[in-house]
């Protein structure tokens, strides 16, 4: 991804700047900056996955759905060749988050 694809429209860091003109310091506050952003998601992805689970068992439905697995799956593929990350990786990294909301509804019931 570039700098100027990201999709919420802030300013970053290094925006129109070379690797030359920016000291590793500079680099690694940026990554840490990202890096609470993604923690923050995480958190919020999760807060609606327990909303939902909390839905489905007051309407009795599975915790498993397949059908919306697979959409997320394919979602988390379009959205990574969007911004060009290997979507492989994007996909793992999806996995692993719906597998860990699948544990948590199956200990809250």
């Amino acid at each position: 991804m570039t700098p100027d694809s990201a999709s919420n429209g802030d300013e970053i860091a290094s925006e129109n700047r070379t690797p030359d003109e920016m000291d590793l310091k500079e680099l690694r506050e940026e990554i840490e900056t990202i890096d609470q952003e993604i923690v923050e998601l995480i958190a919020q992805r999760t807060y609606v996955a327990d909303t939902i689970a909390a839905v489905k068992d007051e309407n009795d439905l599975p915790t498993t759905d397949e059908k919306q697995e697979e959409q997320v799956m394919v979602r988390a593929g379009q959205n990574a060749e969007q911004f060009d990350v290997d979507a492989n990786l994007v996909k793992a990294i999806f996995r692993l988050l719906i597998e860990l909301n699948k544990v948590e509804q199956r200990s809250n019931r």
